[in-house]
């Protein structure tokens, strides 16, 4: 079985997850309405619209598992209700505005898997002025966390595996966010909202957010934990939260700091946080302030640390890309790129496939072993450029 289908088993699996969608929609999607499912997968959240009664669904989906989604739609009875669109929805078109939008496009973090680029692309093409959106609400929360583990990571890059250093990568790991999952047991003190966003109007940046968390129990600071709660309609939430009872299986987000810095209750952790969504770059900043000491005039304490890391700074970046980047830098084809530009050209809505590849065989053989590679080359391309 594909790996990619049993990731979607494990999503249908999750039954606090379509529990919460399939009541969401039967709040939100009234019978006569036109919907558009976003990154649709499977097209589960599509047939759950047409059981509450949508005259058309529109599924969008990028991928090859679209065919598999058109199967489970004819094998459910729907086949006539849906419409399948293979096609980032950023780029693709409907021939009429829809009601409700729904997608299931949420982060460990809530904006980490593209659903504010996706639902703001999606408000200002397809919704109807008084369109609905599953789902209408997005909040952020964060809270400090104990995690020697997950610490422990981080200073793997101290150590000398193997007898070698490798210390150099220890700047990259102190600078990603990483899939976990916290117990309550974990949390130093009780969550707060960072922000709450609409995800079809949320901007391109969301800077300045903060918090102040007064820690409630004596332990370790390693990092601050963050997850997500959605409002996906009136009488819905959906959340990764280590703390509520229908918790969806995904994973919640570890932003660790420098160093472990010890607490006691009391103390104050102030975050602030900076994103880019559609980057996936995001910079936090911790300080940990103790109370003040005798004699201090301060009334906000005394800081025992603090702490600033960005994403940015954990990418893996090389000086051939960078230079690749830079004003002056006067870019022109690879062999690799004129085999590719050759069969774009050849796309012109005359020449077959057989004939395409025996003529890239015959401009570029130096790139290709065999008739068998160029057909395979020929095929990514055409797969995704052509009509």
């Amino acid at each position: 079985m594909s790996l990619v289908v049993d990731e979607h088993r494990q999503y249908l699996s999750d039954e606090a997850r379509l529990s919460a969608f399939r009541q969401a929609i039967r709040e939100v999607v009234k019978p006569g309405d036109v919907v558009v499912d976003l990154g649709s997968g499977t097209g589960i959240m599509g047939l759950l619209a047409c059981q509450a009664g949508a005259k058309r669904v529109y599924s969008i989906e990028e991928t090859g598992i679209i065919q598999l989604a058109r199967e489970l739609a004819q094998a459910n009875g729907f086949e006539n209700q849906v419409c399948f669109i293979k096609d980032l929805s950023t780029r693709a078109t409907l021939p009429e505005p829809v009601d409700v939008v729904v997608a299931d496009q949420i982060g460990r973090f809530g904006f980490d898997a593209g659903i504010f680029e996706y639902f703001s692309d999606a408000r200002k093409r397809f919704l109807k002025p008084q369109g609905r959106t599953i789902p209408s609400r997005i909040d952020l929360e964060i809270s400090p966390v104990e995690h020697q583990e997950m610490w422990n990571q981080i200073e793997f890059w101290n150590e000398s595996p193997g007898g070698l250093r490798f210390h150099p990568a220890r700047a990259l790991a102190a600078n990603t966010g990483y899939p976990v999952k916290y117990s309550p047991e974990q949390l130093l003190g009780n969550p707060c909202v960072l922000a709450a966003l609409d995800p079809s109007r949320t901007p391109a940046s969301i800077f300045g957010l903060q918090a102040s968390v007064t820690v409630e129990r004596a332990g370790t600071l390693h990092g601050i934990g963050g997850w997500f709660s959605a409002q996906l309609s009136e009488h819905v939430t959906l959340s990764n939260s280590p703390l509520v009872k229908e918790r969806i299986n995904r994973h919640n987000v570890f932003f660790p700091i420098d160093r472990p810095v010890p607490v006691t209750k009391g103390d104050r952790i102030q975050t602030k946080i900076n994103i880019l969504p559609a980057d996936m770059v995001i910079t936090w900043s911790v300080e940990v302030w103790g109370p003040a000491a005798e004699g201090q005039s301060k009334p906000e304490g005394q800081r025992k640390a603090r702490f600033t890391h960005s994403t940015f700074q954990g990418m893996l970046l090389c000086t051939e890309d960078l230079h690749k980047t830079r004003p002056d830098f006067a870019p022109r084809l690879s062999s690799w790129g004129e085999a590719r530009r050759s069969i774009l050209e050849l796309c012109d809505g005359r020449r077959r496939l057989p004939e395409i590849e025996q003529e890239v065989y015959c401009r570029h053989s130096e790139l290709f072993r065999s008739p068998a590679e160029v057909a395979k080359f020929v095929a990514e391309v055409t797969n995704r450029y052509a009509l």
